[in-house]
């Protein structure tokens, strides 16, 4: 089972950022400048260079102000950045976070790799076939739900904030589910192997009212039915590091902006990463058609199983 979704080219800065900008204090942070744009410096080591999606893969130190030390793409600002940079490179570059986006400038190569040893930081989820963690959500009913309960079906993911203006970013992640739910409502036999779920980053904000309230716009009133096969959840502040750790979603708050990556992921029935879109470049056609292949194999394997047993 692949894992990445097929490498796209277009509009590859805009894949990975949404950011809630509100009416800051001046130069509250660290290379502010009128415009809302901030400035950081990064210091790290390459681990993918991915020019299809022109982007850098960084194991990079703390950066003071933004980001703890962890591994995690960037978009460039320039394809042409990418040309002289390898695994192992050891670099520093100014990350620049504005009002939509956030991408790497001004690289510099301080140290080469000596191309014996390849960097030894993943981004997680690391490889394919990954085996998610049984993490703990609440979801819109205020029901405390786990990853194990959703076992036996393909499930659709995606992280959300409720609050996101941007509509390239959050509302466009649930116009897509609530287009891939209308689908699923026409397959009866797929409908019944799958399940969607929004996840929510904001605990403070995304109460499960707030989340029942958000959803009415995107998922049709069933009366008790209605969060059967589409629910909205959001992680617990002591949980959300692991669960954005892990598939690899990054998110920031800072006097009362909120930065993201989108990331999109299929869970196999058996519990594992089946394949994962970044960004907002995905179809729901696309994703439609991955989840029935996930639940397709599921039931094939079960079946498989099934014949040969004594």
């Amino acid at each position: 089972m692949n894992r990445s979704a097929k490498p796209r080219t277009r509009n590859t800065r805009s894949l990975f950022i949404a950011a809630l900008v509100l009416t800051l204090a001046a130069a509250a942070c660290q290379g502010r400048n009128a415009n809302g744009v901030r400035r950081y410096h990064l210091q790290g080591t390459v681990v993918q260079v991915d020019k299809a999606q022109n982007r850098l893969v960084v194991d990079h130190k703390e950066i003071p102000g933004f980001m703890a030390a962890m591994a995690m793409p960037y978009p460039v600002a320039t394809a042409q950045s990418l040309d002289q940079l390898s695994p192992g490179d050891q670099i520093t570059a100014d990350v620049v976070v504005t009002p939509g986006e956030i991408h790497l400038e001004n690289i510099v190569v301080v140290k080469k790799s000596d191309g014996k040893s390849a960097p030894g930081a993943q981004v997680t989820p690391s490889g394919q076939n990954q085996p998610v963690p049984d993490f703990a959500l609440v979801n819109q009913d205020g029901k405390r739900v786990h990853f194990a309960e959703y076992r036996g079906k393909a499930v659709l993911l995606t992280f959300i904030y409720t609050r996101c203006p941007l509509p390239d970013y959050c509302p466009l992640m649930s116009h897509n589910f609530a287009e891939i739910e209308k689908q699923l409502v026409n397959s009866p036999d797929v409908y019944a192997k799958t399940h969607l779920l929004s996840i929510s980053f904001d605990s403070a904000y995304d109460t499960p009212k707030v989340l029942r309230n958000y959803a009415k716009a995107f998922i049709a009133d069933r009366g008790p039915r209605t969060f059967a096969h589409w629910e909205f959840a959001t992680i617990p502040a002591a949980e959300k590091s692991k669960v954005t750790s892990f598939f690899n979603v990054f998110v920031t708050q800072e006097q009362g902006q909120i930065t993201h990556s989108l990331d999109t992921a299929i869970i196999s029935p058996d519990g594992r990463i089946y394949k994962t879109y970044n960004g907002n470049e995905w179809k729901p056609a696309d994703v439609l058609a991955d989840l029935k292949s996930c639940a397709a194999d599921a039931t094939q394997s079960s079946q498989i199983s099934q014949s040969l047993r004594p």
